[in-house]
């Protein structure tokens, strides 16, 4: 079937200059992002807005690095009883839209077909920072940061979604931890800080999540670096999550990693970052959920 052609107007070419604008500035960011220090910086973003897509994640911290809460301008409004401040910018994102399109029919005398497609268009979304009105209540996670007892429920949760069994062994030399894919067991070197050991816990777990034997593809092997690189930084994003202050970690190796790799191979090890962090983090927050409602069933039985 032949697509019949449509006059486009100047508003939708503008549009498209625009998208071809912003997709080639992504293509230019992720290098950007593994050739500076701005690399933790956009894993720190990427903490915050992990349910976000790859290229809008980029965006945002492109755009606004400092980015706590992002919404739609009429979003604050009905959602959260907020409204922008006069004169503050938008941050520009993609958004998915569909769109029908007639097409002849090879058919003669048949009336012609309409089918939907997919295209992108730039919306704006706004920080916090860029709002006032109503208060928003505190992100619960905070909570979990500090003493022993949110330690544990942060240590309980990761050993719930974790897969395999995980343990704390006397492990000698340099080494905090370890995946042993032939076992399928996690192991954690005893006596270490809390903030190293959940730190520990989730690089491992995240070894097991994308570089066991069923998780890889045999025809696209992944170097031991590469592995490293990503199991470390989606360690940084999941423990800039919940607080935990890793900055003595640095991520300067991830310049020299990244010299000589093909941006769409350097994608491709961020979207496999971005997808696994979101997956650990939905499922630690429904875990500390869980224990959270436990302990509220408990304490009005013991009243």
């Amino acid at each position: 079937m032949a697509e019949i052609q449509h006059n486009r107007s100047p508003d939708r070419k503008s549009q498209r200059e625009q998208i071809r604008e912003i997709t080639d500035r992504l293509e230019e960011g992720i290098r950007e992002l593994y050739d500076s220090d701005r690399y933790k910086d956009y894993l720190t973003c990427m903490s915050k807005f992990h349910n976000y897509s790859l290229n809008n994640t980029i965006l945002i911290a492109m755009q606004r690095p400092d980015a706590t809460l992002v919404a739609g301008y009429r979003a604050w409004q009905k959602d959260h009883g907020r409204t922008v401040r006069k004169g503050e910018r938008g941050i520009k994102i993609l958004a998915p839209c569909k769109y029908k399109v007639e097409v002849e029919n090879e058919m003669e005398d048949e009336d012609p077909a309409v089918i939907e497609r997919l295209s992108f268009r730039i919306v704006h979304v706004f920080d916090l920072s860029q709002t006032e009105g109503k208060e928003l209540p505190d992100i619960g996670v905070n909570e979990l940061t500090g003493d022993v007892k949110d330690y544990r429920k942060l240590f309980n949760a990761l050993v719930s979604i974790c897969p395999v069994p995980m343990q704390f062994e006397d492990i000698q030399g340099g080494a905090k931890g370890y995946y042993n894919d032939a076992e399928k067991r996690i192991a954690i070197k005893g006596g270490m800080s809390q903030a190293q050991t959940i730190k520990t816990m989730i690089h491992e777990m995240s070894h097991q999540h994308l570089h066991s034997k069923e998780a890889l593809d045999p025809d696209h092997p992944i170097d031991r670096r590469t592995k490293e690189v990503e199991a470390e930084s989606i360690a940084y994003t999941v423990c800039s999550r919940y607080g935990l202050d890793t900055s003595d970690y640095s991520f300067g190796y991830v310049a020299g990693w990244s010299s000589g790799r093909e941006t769409r191979e350097l994608k491709n090890s961020l979207e496999r970052i971005r997808t696994a962090a979101d997956e650990m983090i939905t499922g630690i927050d429904q875990q500390v959920e869980k224990q959270l409602k436990r302990e509220q069933s408990r304490h009005e039985q013991e009243r």
